[in-house]
């Protein structure tokens, strides 16, 4: 990855879960070495089942905002990762390498599913992003060597 032309974008519907999770994960295991930023088609809020799992491994989401991908300068961004599966991935125009880890939403409008539920459908997207991006950090050789 040419680090001088850009980050990385991760990139889903409403920048609520996957993104904002892969954003903080991305920011914790490179730190100042590549911008890593995210956005969606239709930014809402940060999912606070998303900053309760994200807690559970050190990362405080709970100043993220939602972003819309339009806000995004297509000059600042180098790679493109979007994490939609069933439903149809954000558009980012620009000529970043695109990247595309399907994982499913972990989010539910669905009030009457239990609350050990909810957290393990969301320490799972955690935990699979979180293993993409340490697999993508050392395909890149973005490691951090001290």
């Amino acid at each position: 990855m040419d680090r001088s032309s850009g980050g990385i974008l991760f990139l889903c519907v409403a920048n609520s879960a996957r993104s904002q999770m892969a954003e903080g994960i991305g920011r914790m295991i490179l730190r100042d070495r590549v911008p890593v930023a995210s956005a969606g088609s239709e930014p809402s809020r940060v999912n606070p089942w998303a900053i309760e799992v994200m807690r559970e491994i050190g990362v405080d989401l709970s100043s993220h905002h939602s972003k819309s991908v339009e806000a995004v300068d297509p000059a600042t961004v180098s790679t493109v990762v979007t994490l939609c599966a069933e439903e149809v991935c954000p558009v980012f125009l620009g000529g970043a390498r695109r990247l595309h880890w399907p994982i499913p939403d972990p989010a539910s409008k669905d009030e009457s599913i239990p609350r050990e539920e909810m957290l393990a459908r969301f320490r799972s997207a955690r935990d699979e992003i979180r293993a993409r991006i340490e697999r993508f950090v050392d395909e890149e050789g973005l490691r951090d060597r001290r």
